[in-house]
């Protein structure tokens, strides 16, 4: 059997804005228009296709990225670029700040639809967490 995750759906209050500022904290292409959609592909095949849903309430969601090590330092100064803030935990209680988990480097931010987007360079799941 072979299962892979494929796409998940991020709504958004400007699907146009969204899409864009993840696309330019990646540095990946900007989003494609399919549908209804503006879907932005990630190398493993999968993708986010965001969506405007108007005056409906978004419930934030927790999007997290897996990324190269060489590629935390260009994605780390985007963000700081930026002027938004960013947390090394997930209770944003340590802002301004990245973390060291599990060897690698990470830390975290909102988007303008209130999404908390994570980049790591090593997977989550040994347990050795310093926040």
């Amino acid at each position: 059997m072979s299962i892979r995750f494929n796409h998940t759906l991020v709504y958004s209050t400007d699907k146009k804005e969204a899409s864009s500022f993840l696309t330019d904290i990646l540095g990946l292409p900007a989003a494609t228009p399919f549908g209804p959609f503006l879907v932005v592909e990630l190398e493993n095949g999968a993708s986010l296709d965001f969506l405007d849903v108007g005056n409906t309430t978004i419930s934030p969601q927790h999007y997290a990225f897996l990324i190269d090590e060489e590629d935390f330092d260009p994605i780390f100064e985007r963000i700081r670029a930026g002027g938004r803030d960013y947390w090394a935990d997930p209770f944003r209680q340590r802002v301004g700040e990245i973390n060291r988990n599990d060897g690698g480097r990470g830390v975290s931010l909102d988007n303008a639809s209130g999404h908390f987007l994570k980049f790591l360079t090593m997977p989550s799941a040994t347990g050795q967490c310093d926040d």
